[in-house]
């Protein structure tokens, strides 16, 4: 890999492989780094309504409206292809009368006729086919892009509370239903009004018998009308059902190592058959109905067709109208038959669509907690003094976590929070980033209330390293240059260097380019922590976190770590949380939390010699009981 070689993953994340479309040059050039290739599709281009007092259809409609070349293409050319398919009855009508009949046409003139009109309903048939599923892969994308945009946009505390099997669900199955109807509906509303054409010709044949087929027009209506009603419920239940065994797989496959260290596989596939059970019932219930249903929207027509053969057999018989007629009035009950059909789809179709897209707005009409406020301003020059002043916080419901926390930290000083389980040291980390917002008090940065500041300025100047290290399946390079897509080799093996994770890299039979499992579980805890080091380190941020983050390596590894350490963080301000006395060895001063308060502050010796508690957490942490 060339040096500034960009980061593939980090560009084009977001991207799908939806669009039928092939990829462009520039696709071509930026490859999977799985060994795929990006598609051209370059995102929405339009969004959703906001507005939720407007019918679900009308919120979807500027995302199809956005595709409407392509759309406008499919209904014209499947309207001109139908519209020439409703000729062939009419010429059949006129070549049995004038050829067959009264001898007053060429046979072989009537037979190009049809030829042609048949031709040309063909080649319209099949473009309007093409940019009809054109249209609909991308209205899925744009779809499936917005959600994930809006995903993206929200706050931790959503994520606290709503659990990724539903929110995958949504993005998927919930999705395909919306597509689906919004593309193919029009399509048949067009089949639809072609009926309409058919009717007019069967009235310029004999207006009787054309009043007589559509008898059963009224009652098609009626049913319409019911089945829509009855279908809703049970479309809404499934999809939500759906969702439920979505979520029970992702935690399965998540979670797979819990499940097998407590032998629990067959507790967990009795809690999938279950639910899959649940959606069987009403997959079961939704047959039943459409078999109640179905059978009348989909047999009515027949009766028009059986009054139309009697008393147009009998006008035949009696001279009152040719034959020719009654076969081109059959053809066109045919036609009409299609319509009627597709009536009980489009009702089932639009019941299943409108349930999905209130499940997908329950998501999009979410709005973040974290938001920045108008005229909000870039964190620029950071300096990096931190200031926690009389701050309380809870997460949700819950008593408060932090109560009256107050804190200061210098430029470039290095200090440690220290406490039991659940005292609110993790807390600070998130509260500083401004994953969350404070109830009460401030948090500042160079004198600066973070609410005040740009979320992506803010973020920039301050790198988090969790305890508990996520890594992408992607390559260990990409990886690490997560935060700088156009970080050179260089600057990530430097990165990896300075973290004590080169060596472990190099070993790999890839080295920097080996990809790693889904969460890179491939890697060992200590090897992904330190890689979530060196990512963090790379982007060099001037406020540095590091939230347990060497938790998960042995002693000696970590000694090495710190060694490295030692040097970057005198140029940075840093909040270290640890309970290891290593640990906390780089830090100049030590915050104690007790109960989400401060109840001393002091260099590791003072507290040893003064503070009691703190004495006891670092004797539980080192006999590993916390």
């Amino acid at each position: 890999m060339a040096p500034g070689r960009p980061n593939p993953y980090c560009r084009y994340a977001w991207r799908v492989t939806l669009a039928t479309s092939g990829p462009t040059d520039d696709a071509r050039a930026d490859s999977n780094p799985l060994g795929g290739v990006y598609s051209s599709y370059r995102g929405s281009r339009a969004k959703i309504s906001r507005e939720q007092g407007l019918p679900w259809w009308r919120r979807i409609l500027p995302v199809v409206a956005s595709h409407r070349a392509t759309f406008v293409a499919a209904i014209t050319l499947s309207f001109v292809s139908l519209v020439f398919q409703t000729l062939v009855p009419n010429l059949l009508n006129g070549a049995i009368d004038h050829t067959l009949v009264r001898h007053s046409t060429s046979l072989h003139t009537v037979v190009v006729r049809i030829l042609i009109v048949g031709v040309i309903a063909g080649i319209t048939g099949i473009l309007s086919r093409r940019y009809v599923f054109l249209t609909a892969y991308n209205v899925e994308a744009d779809l499936r892009t917005l959600i994930y945009e809006h995903l993206t946009w929200l706050s931790f505390s959503f994520y606290d509370r709503v659990q990724s099997g539903q929110l995958i669900s949504r993005a998927n199955s919930d999705i395909r239903s919306v597509q689906m109807y919004s593309t193919f509906a029009p399509l048949i509303v067009v089949q639809s009004f072609i009926g309409v054409i058919a009717f007019a010709f069967m009235l310029s044949i004999n207006v009787p018998l054309a009043l007589i087929a559509m008898v059963v027009m009224p009652i098609l209506y009626v049913v319409g009308i019911k089945m829509r009603r009855v279908m809703f419920p049970i479309s809404w239940i499934t999809q939500a059902r759906l969702a439920d065994v979505a979520t029970i797989v992702d935690e399965n496959v998540n979670g797979v190592r819990v499940v097998k260290s407590f032998a629990q596989e067959e507790a967990e596939v009795n809690r999938l058959a279950d639910a899959a059970e649940r959606v069987a019932w009403a997959y079961i219930k939704d047959a039943q109905l459409r078999a109640v249903w179905s059978p009348w929207v989909q047999n009515l027509p027949q009766l028009g067709l059986a009054l139309v053969l009697f008393f147009g057999g009998w006008m035949v018989i009696g001279g009152h109208l040719g034959l020719g007629a009654i076969l081109a009035f059959n053809a066109y009950l045919l036609m009409l038959q299609a319509p009627f059909m597709m009536l009980g789809q489009l009702v089932m179709m639009g019941q299943r669509a409108k349930a999905s897209a209130e499940r997908i707005f329950e998501i999009l009409d979410e709005n973040p907690d974290v938001v920045e406020r108008p005229g909000a301003y870039d964190l620029v020059d950071v300096v990096g003094a931190i200031e926690f002043d009389h701050v309380d916080f809870g997460y949700g419901d819950a008593p408060d976590v932090l109560v009256d926390f107050c804190a200061h930290v210098e430029p470039g000083e290095t200090i440690a929070i220290v406490g039991r389980t659940g005292s609110g040291k993790s807390t600070v980390a998130r509260l500083l980033a401004r994953f969350y917002d404070v109830s009460g008090g401030a948090v500042r940065i160079d004198g600066h209330d973070v609410r005040d500041l740009t979320l992506h300025t803010l973020r920039s100047a301050v790198g988090v390293v969790l305890d508990e290290a996520f890594l992408f399946s992607v390559s260990i390079r990409d990886n690490i240059a997560y935060g700088r897509p156009d970080a050179t080799d260089a600057e990530v093996v430097a990165a990896a260097r300075a973290a004590n994770a080169a060596e472990f890299i190099e070993q790999l039979p890839d080295g920097y380019d080996t990809v790693v499992g889904e969460r890179g579980y491939t890697l060992s805890g200590g090897q992904r922590q330190r890689i979530a080091i060196a990512r963090t380190l790379l982007v060099n941020p001037p406020i540095l976190i590091l939230d347990d983050a060497t938790s998960a390596i042995d002693v000696h590894v970590e000694n090495e770590i710190h060694r490295a350490l030692r040097a970057l963080l005198e140029r940075r301000t840093t909040i270290v949380i640890a309970h290891r006395i290593s640990t906390i060895s780089l830090a100049s001063r030590v915050v104690l939390l007790d109960q989400g308060r401060v109840v001393a502050t002091g260099t590791h010796a003072e507290l040893l010699a003064t503070t009691p508690l703190y004495a006891q957490i670092l004797a539980q942490a080192t006999a590993g009981n916390l």
